[in-house]
Order: structure tokens, then sequence, then C-alpha cells
């Protein structure tokens, strides 16, 4: 093959992908950073916040019982039993987590901490799905800030590490 025919059949695949990609919705979400300030060193609030067995603590997604089951978590949540399969230990402060809903339906959770001078912030981007009106967006946002002020009162008010 030469290059020409080459450069064709990777703009048809180009294009091709576009286009499923155009026919199942978006191509992307709209989203939004929620973070706050928590007065404790990033390797505590990473060390608290990363262990599933602490987000029901925190978190009121996975209020309910969490228990390991295999490569992931299952959880008996608000929206149900629903599988949680978390970001791998690491050194970067990622704590993303997949959450798959009974439905089989999936959400990609991006949630960091980040070193902001002696203390630490954490972040989580919140994606707005298709079917969610602005006011369901809003709400969830509020719902996550909730959960990460719950966070900050947990590490600020304790020992725990």
């Amino acid at each position: 093959m030469n290059f020409k025919m080459f450069a064709i059949s990777c703009l048809a695949l180009s294009v091709s992908l576009f286009a499923n990609a155009k026919k199942e919705g978006q191509m992307t979400f709209s989203s939004k950073h929620i973070s706050i300030v928590i007065n404790r060193i990033p390797s505590e609030v990473y060390e608290f916040a990363s262990q599933p067995e602490n987000m029901p603590k925190w978190a009121a997604g996975l209020s309910g019982s969490i228990k390991k089951d295999g490569d992931h978590w299952v959880s008996i949540s608000p929206m149900g039993k629903v599988k949680v399969k978390f970001a791998e230990k690491n050194n970067f402060g990622v704590i993303d987590h997949d959450v798959t809903l009974e439905s089989g339906k999936m959400f990609h959770n991006p949630l960091r901490v980040i070193r902001n001078n002696k203390g630490s912030e954490v972040v989580f981007t919140l994606f707005r799905q298709p079917e969610m009106t602005e006011q369901d967006f809003n709400r969830d946002a509020q719902m996550v800030m909730k959960d990460l002020e719950k966070l900050r009162t947990i590490l600020e008010k304790s020992s725990v590490k």
C-alpha cells in the first residue's frame, strides 16, 4: 500500500469513527471541577480518602456498606447495589473510580488529591450526563461539595491516618 492509499484509509476510518461517536451521542460531556482545601498533608488525605472502606464515612453516593468482591467493590447505595472499581494505589493522588449500576450503566469519577502549599486540595470532576437537566447537574454538584466538606471535617477534626 502506498502512502496516498494509507492516508485515504486513515481519513475514512477517522470519518467513520467520528460518525459512530456522533450517532451514539456526544463525544464529550460538559463538566464541573469541584474542589475543597483540606488542612492536612496530601499523603494523609490520600491514605484516608483512597481506602474504599472509608468511602461510606464521607461519600453519600457510597453511603451503604461496601465490601471487596474480586477485583472490585460492591456497595449498597442510594442508587441500589453498585460495583465500584478503584484506581490502583499510586503516588500521584489519583482516586479515580468507576461506578457501575445494576443496569450496567457505568460512570467514571475522576478524583484527585493535589498538594496545595502545606495542605491539600481535593478535586472531583463531575460529568453532566446527556439525560441530566441543568438543575439535576447543579444538584449533583452540590451533593459532591457536601461530600468533600464532610471529608474535610473528618480529616481536620481527627487524627485519622
